[in-house]
């Protein structure tokens, strides 16, 4: 197992690597100007302003030039700063990385919650009125654009119902705690500011419910399917002839067998939330890394876009890593060399 985890994390290296040499020349293939995005026409007239900007950010060298400069900031760990901001990028990662964080904890736990159980409700009543039912949802939830669902959702429960609030984390007039990890649901609840507490949870149903749909949708298709397979083996066939009863059956013996696929299938939408929430978060003026992320590509922001790039290739690996741990704590038979 240890043999394993440093062959991934030395593979962890290799992948971030290409990532920021992709990301990098992607980015600078782009048919845009930086200079054009990030200045005012005023000062685009001005020969001086231009040439004083392309020199601090690099943009009057050759392109191989800046890759070089690049990746000696990268191996200091240095991410570089962001053009738009003027911070440095990892500290505007560190900012806007909680709020998509506890976004996507939120959603994975409503997708699995949802998932599983309407996928073990649909196998258990195969073929019945309640499995067309949840196929149809999960069909639904696959298939249904994310921004479309978001648009929708946000006018039906904010706008015409009134039951949950409007874009944002939290309301205007509320103040968050200092310090802290950033996730305010846990800060709010250690600090016993279950005002906060109330305000940040009901800003976060409608997005997480939305961002989760999509996952829930492929978690309840996986579990139904698993859960079919394993309910058909000869083991379970044995253990009703023994008299167990069906909900111990399904318990004790045929959930667990049917989790391995299913977590693959959680890890990869986990990793897809954190990912691939850009349109959602800012239909919901969410703070988190798809808004920075989406206004650093406006500005042609080159090291805000390749470090959110790296960040979310970290992640991939991460979770990707610790799914194939859980294999083997689930499923003894489950070993690496």
């Amino acid at each position: 197992m240890l043999r394993f985890i440093a062959r991934r994390l030395l593979f962890l290296l290799f992948l971030l690597f290409g990532v920021a040499l992709f990301v990098f020349i992607l980015s600078h293939l782009v048919p845009s100007d930086p200079v054009a995005a990030n200045l005012s026409q005023s000062a685009l007239n001005n020969p001086e302003i231009v040439a004083a900007f392309k020199e601090k950010w690099g943009l009057d060298q050759s392109l191989f030039s800046q890759l070089l400069l690049y990746f000696q900031h990268l191996l200091t760990g240095d991410l570089g700063t962001s053009i738009r901001t003027g911070r440095p990028v990892f500290d505007d990662l560190m900012q806007f990385f909680p709020a998509t964080l506890e976004l996507s904890i939120v959603a994975m736990v409503i997708a699995l919650v949802l998932g599983i159980l309407f996928g073990t409700i649909s196998a258990i009543f195969r073929n019945k009125a309640i499995d067309h039912i949840i196929r149809t949802v999960s069909i639904s939830g696959v298939s249904i654009p994310s921004f479309w669902f978001a648009l929708i959702m946000l006018n039906i429960f904010s706008s015409v119902l009134g039951i949950t609030p409007g874009p944002g984390r939290i309301d205007t007039r509320t103040t968050t705690p200092e310090g802290g990890t950033g996730l305010l649901l846990l800060d709010s609840f250690i600090s016993g500011n279950f005002q906060l507490f109330s305000d940040v949870a009901m800003h976060l149903i409608l997005p997480g419910t939305v961002l989760g749909f999509f996952t829930m949708g492929l978690i309840a298709r996986q579990t139904r399917s698993n859960l079919l397979e394993v309910l058909s083996m000869d083991y379970v066939r044995t253990a009703r002839s023994k008299g167990l009863k069906e909900s111990a059956i399904i318990v004790k013996h045929a959930i667990s067998n049917a989790m391995i696929p299913v977590i693959t299938v959680a890890g990869i939408g986990f990793c897809n939330l954190l990912g691939g929430m850009v349109l959602v978060e800012n239909i919901f003026a969410w703070p988190g890394i798809g808004q920075y992320a989406y206004l650093s590509a406006v500005s042609l922001d080159f090291p805000a876009i390749c470090g959110v790039s790296l960040l979310i290739a970290f992640i991939y690996v991460v979770i990707n890593l610790l799914i194939d741990i859980l294999y083997g704590v689930i499923d003894p038979r489950v070993r690496y060399e």
